[in-house]
């Protein structure tokens, strides 16, 4: 068996598949790995500790797919639409292709998958289930987007966040609020808190309510029929225009007086939700800071302009990209970690693989297999009829 990680080549993003530590776990089981030269050095990983962990150290790009029997990417087909067409044409029958596809906003990627006769497993489909958690690589990016959105907000800010008593007088804390309390929020909110800043959180679920008292921050509570707002895997589930509407109304007098603002309110293939209007930023202090976690998928203010900064009626307006990526050394690490775990499920001892239909793990995140998408939804949304039969493994 041989594992072959190529560089990322998505604009910006410095992450890499497997931290070597991550490589090491797999050449002690015989597995061999096939790394293109300079792919962790980005994330802080020099081809040396490759190396070290017996892995081959390739110039060549077209080797690794030629070579590998399974292909390990942070970003592939779907969530890089931007410049994977030559790496698609690598693609061999009865390849294996594991990584971010974003795939239920870009399903056309799987049929293309499919088309070349390869395997593809689209990490952001793991089903949120015990046993799987240490292959949740959603939650585990979503953990350094939350951390890293505060220190983004602290940094455009004009004020501190702790309150400092001075011989120049008392400095008061800044007020966070987090909007969106999933696992970026949870960890935006405990960042927050132990800067010294007033945090408050807001989710439209009730059950965040406890969690967001469990990290120290007081939960917004709003007058709004919540119950049926959380949908399958703990996410919030999409609201009709009436619920958005009251929605609003109610945290604009709620948003008029923070200092930094944090969104993370996303929907998995579906635009995010404008949770900050026009209208509510003109309520801001001046001064006050947005930072809008979902600007990838559209944004939860208005105003939001992706990969921009904007200043907008004195409010300073953040859209980053690829927050994880920023912090590539740990998201590497992370990452790295949810792969292993899941190449340990479909590896076997010997290290030959054994993508078994049964388990829902398998069948849940495989999107392109042996010329068809099997995966149900994705069927779906790319105008598939049913399988009659469920797919042979490998």
């Amino acid at each position: 068996m041989i594992i072959g990680i190529p560089s990322e080549i998505k604009a910006g993003e410095k992450r890499v598949a497997m931290s070597p530590a991550n490589v090491q776990s797999l050449t002690d089981r015989s597995v061999k790995v096939l790394i293109q030269a300079d792919a962790g050095s980005a994330a802080g990983y020099p081809d040396a500790e490759y190396s070290a962990t017996g892995a081959t150290i390739t110039a060549d790009r077209a080797e690794i797919f030629a070579s590998a029997d399974i292909i390990l990417q942070v970003q592939s087909f779907g969530s890089n639409n931007e410049n994977s067409d030559d790496d698609l044409a690598r693609l061999r029958s009865g390849q294996l292709i594991i990584g971010m596809m974003d795939p239920l906003a870009s399903p056309q990627a799987a049929q293309a998958v499919a088309d070349r006769g390869a395997t593809a497993i689209a990490l952001e489909l793991v089903p949120r289930i015990s046993r799987a958690q240490s292959m949740d690589v959603l939650s585990s990016m979503a953990t350094l987007a939350g951390y890293k959105a505060v220190l983004m907000g602290a940094s455009a800010a004009p004020r501190i966040f702790p309150m400092l008593m001075t011989a120049a007088g008392t400095l008061q804390p800044a007020r966070v609020l987090i909007m969106g309390v999933g696992v970026a929020g949870l960890q935006a909110c405990a960042t927050a808190k132990r800067l010294g800043a007033v945090v408050e959180a807001y989710d439209v679920r009730p059950a965040a309510r406890e969690q967001i008292l469990s990290v120290g921050a007081k939960p917004i509570e709003l007058d709004l029929d919540t119950g049926e707002s959380e949908g399958a895997g703990g996410y919030a589930k999409e609201q009709g225009e009436d619920f958005l509407r009251r929605q609003r109304e109610l945290m604009t007098e709620v948003v008029a007086q923070q200092d930094i603002i944090i969104t993370t309110a996303a929907i998995p293939g579906a635009k995010s939700p404008i949770l900050v209007t026009e209208d509510m930023v003109k309520a801001m202090k001046p001064g006050a800071v947005i930072v809008d976690l979902a600007a990838e998928r559209g944004g939860n203010c208005d105003l939001t302009e992706q990969g921009k900064t904007v200043m907008a009626h004195d409010v300073t307006i953040l859209g980053p990209e690829n927050v994880p990526s920023e912090l590539a050394y740990h998201a590497s690490q992370m990452l790295g970690k949810n792969m292993q775990t899941l190449l340990e499920l479909i590896l076997d001892e010997e290290g030959n693989l054994n993508l078994d239909f049964n388990d829902e793990i398998v069948a849940g995140t495989v999107v392109a297999h042996q010329g068809e998408v099997p995966h149900p939804h994705m069927r779906k949304l790319l105008n598939l009829p049913e399988l009659e039969s469920q797919p042979e493994g490998a």
